[in-house]
């Protein structure tokens, strides 16, 4: 009996450990994504949803067969390089990053072997990220958003709504690598379309403050906010200036006119995150960043604030209302 038992224990033990070391496996097995992004997650509840929709499409699902390490730089931009780090450290198996060059750039001065699947405003190959568009070689890959593109067309929908308008500010934030360019576009346009441009610089919130004292003082007849990470993220206190000061503004991302800014036109940066999360998502079943070409948004979208439009007096023409993606009513 003492042998008939002992058996029967060792059977029953066996059993067990060999479910053990199975879950323990197969959480280890679980795949780690890192999550580097400039700003804070308080302004980016909507974007993270379509980047989650992107690893579901690819069958990968938050807290179920995959674990999201994130890291968030609360627009100190200085705090990139160290974020980056930890996620090396942590070896997660690949690294999204979201907010700008200068984190896609963070990551990969981290990194030369973990995949990085960034989001950029502009052209990743003068940066170095990638060495081509259709063969990025290298360990990262990606989606260029084209908003550093989209100033001049802009500027013309601007001009549509408010024809008699002569003075545009235009509102960059001087540390964005992408301002020169957005300047050059914009400055460029304007010439043609017979307009003068004020450029206006700022880079913090009192700054923005006093922005729109100077374009009061110029007497703008509107604005054009150019494309930021850091501009977006103040983006209602821009709106609440804006109407303050009777100075009706188009934007970049429909987050503007969600916040009661007039007008936006640009790429639907939803779609491009789940653009993200689907790169992600082929990384993690076997697919490598240099055998993925970076994408180019395609899909864009005009907002207008109809409320806002109302508040500042102008009557918005029946053929930009018919064009918009979405009226806010």
């Amino acid at each position: 009996m003492p042998d008939i038992r002992r058996r029967q224990f060792i059977a029953l033990l066996g059993g067990a450990a060999a479910a053990w070391p199975l879950a323990t496996r197969a959480q280890q097995a679980m795949p780690v994504i890192g999550y580097l992004e400039s700003r804070s997650p308080d302004t980016q509840a909507d974007r993270l949803r379509a980047f989650r929709q992107g690893l579901k499409d690819t069958g990968y699902v938050e807290g179920e067969n995959v674990r999201i390490e994130y890291r968030w730089a609360e627009n100190q931009v200085d705090r990139l390089p160290m974020l980056a780090a930890e996620l090396v450290r942590q070896r997660v198996n690949v690294i999204a990053t979201t907010g700008g060059e200068l984190v896609a750039l963070a990551a990969k001065a981290a990194t030369e072997t973990i995949p990085i699947v960034f989001g950029v405003s502009q052209d990743p190959v003068p940066f170095g990220l990638v060495a081509s568009h259709s063969r990025p070689g290298g360990n990262a890959t990606g989606v260029n958003f084209l908003v550093t593109e989209l100033g001049s067309k802009q500027l013309g929908l601007l001009h549509e709504l408010i024809p008699a308008a002569a003075r545009v500010g235009l509102l960059v934030d001087p540390k964005f690598r992408t301002t020169e360019r957005a300047m050059r576009d914009v400055t460029a346009a304007a010439s043609a379309m017979g307009l003068q441009v004020d450029v206006v610089q700022a880079s913090d919130s009192r700054e923005i403050e006093s922005v729109f004292r100077t374009l009061v003082d110029k007497k703008a007849d509107a604005l054009l906010v150019g494309p930021d990470a850091f501009l977006v993220s103040r983006r209602l206190q821009l709106a609440i200036l804006a109407a303050r000061h009777a100075l009706p503004a188009v934007y970049n991302v429909r987050e503007y006119a969600e916040a009661g800014g007039l007008m936006s036109y640009g790429t639907n940066v939803r779609d491009a995150y789940r653009q993200i999360g689907v790169y992600v998502g082929r990384i993690l079943k076997g697919a490598k960043p240099e055998d993925l070409p970076v994408m180019q948004s395609t899909k864009f979208e005009l907002v207008i604030n109809l409320s806002t439009a109302r508040a500042l007096g102008l009557e918005v023409p029946a053929t930009l209302l018919a064009r918009a993606d979405e009226v806010i009513e």
